[in-house]
């Protein structure tokens, strides 16, 4: 029963995004496709679960050069409790102040783009990351649950929440609980559905940035699995040194 009501629940979720927030996504796709086309980047940034649409993608099998994520392991976790642990970075996140120690010694350039994931858009890391991000002359991106805006206030000492800041918005379409099934008996709900909705839109994202620099003339090294038969053998190494040549720009 569960199984099926997880399903049913995601799907809606994922018919919402198509139906409402596809514009938003082919515009965000043009903006960046403008940024790789004349050697920029795109800049992904998110704490806690936001961490895994930053890091599927790139670099994966799909991905290519121009998207670069922004990884901070304090707002990770490599244990539950303890050192590197969950308790500790949902901790940190909360803080404010500590967005512009994240951007010391990074390739952050005016005409960049900075893309912030995070369901709630409540904590100051994202917020003060797209903050941090404007005032060096980038242009910003929230992909946030529109339903968690609207029920939450907001708890940054600038009054703002994550979408307030961005100058493009996702929704990601989940309900501000995020989790999507209610267990008979149980007071909260289980299965949560942002990774899945923010991965879809991130995997969206870049097949139209791809699309998008193709019409431009552009055919950026794209990151192969050894499984694509006649693809050469260096072609992994080439994405690499695309990516680092990147950086240096």
């Amino acid at each position: 029963m569960s199984v099926a009501r997880y399903r049913e629940r995601v799907t809606e979720v994922l018919d919402r995004v198509w139906d409402t927030q596809t514009a938003n996504i082919e515009k965000v796709a043009s903006v960046m496709a403008e940024c790789i086309s004349r050697g920029g980047l795109v800049h992904m940034f998110g704490s806690g679960h936001s961490v895994l649409p930053v890091q599927d993608m790139f670099p994966r099998y799909g991905a290519f050069p121009g998207f670069r994520p922004l990884m901070d392991m304090r707002l990770m976790w490599t244990n539950v409790i303890g050192s590197g642990g969950a308790k500790g970075l949902l901790w940190l996140e909360r803080r404010e102040g500590y967005a512009a120690v994240i951007f010391e010694n990074e390739p952050i350039r005016r005409g960049d783009v900075m893309l912030v994931f995070s369901h709630g858009g409540l904590n100051a890391a994202g917020i003060e990351v797209l903050q941090e991000a404007k005032k060096r002359g980038l242009t910003t991106v929230a992909i946030t649950s529109m339903d968690n805006y609207q029920k939450r206030t907001a708890t940054h000492s600038s009054g703002k929440k994550l979408a307030d800041v961005a100058d493009y918005v996702i929704d990601n379409c989940v309900p501000a609980e995020d989790a999507l099934v209610q267990v008979p008996g149980w007071k909260a709900p289980v299965a949560a559905g942002s990774t899945v909705s923010t991965v879809t839109i991130a995997m969206a994202i870049v097949a139209q940035v791809a699309a998008d620099l193709a019409a431009q003339g552009m055919n950026p090294p794209v990151f192969v699995s050894p499984n694509v038969a006649g693809i050469p053998a260096d072609n992994n190494t080439r994405v690499y040194e695309e990516y680092e040549r990147l950086l240096k720009r």
